[in-house]
């Protein structure tokens, strides 16, 4: 698998509604995060030409308008920033890392049976 590119958190936040409404045209990604964020269309324009370069993002010219989708999958970066963050945050070790959240963490009674029935299904 080729390396991932590094994504910084805002830029997160494109490619999770480009993942969504794939393809996205620029304008719909800028409609959108404007509801949920305070940035300016210009940022919002300049975090997708970052994807762009970083080869996350890709995207086709339809006379005036951008479509923009990925050309990463979802679930391949969820997989390797976990990977990432288990890395960093618990020197690679998924005991101390479950064990905390767990203790730390309100789980319901399906949280914790959705929890069991992926740990038995891992035996």
């Amino acid at each position: 698998m080729k390396d991932l590119p590094k994504i910084s958190e805002s830029e997160q936040l494109v490619m999770k509604n480009v993942w969504t409404s794939n393809p996205a045209t620029a304008n719909h990604i800028v409609e959108a995060l404007s509801e949920t964020t305070t940035w300016k269309p210009k940022t919002i324009k300049t975090l997708l030409n970052r994807l762009v370069n970083k080869g996350a993002l890709g995207y086709k010219k339809s006379g005036r308008e951008y479509h923009y989708y990925p050309l990463i999958e979802e679930d391949v970066f969820v997989r390797a920033e976990s990977r990432s963050f288990l890395r960093r945050v618990f020197g690679g070790s998924m005991k101390p890392m479950l064990a905390t959240m767990v203790e730390n963490e309100d789980l319901s009674s399906e949280d914790i049976q959705e929890l069991k029935r992926i740990l038995e299904k891992k035996k």
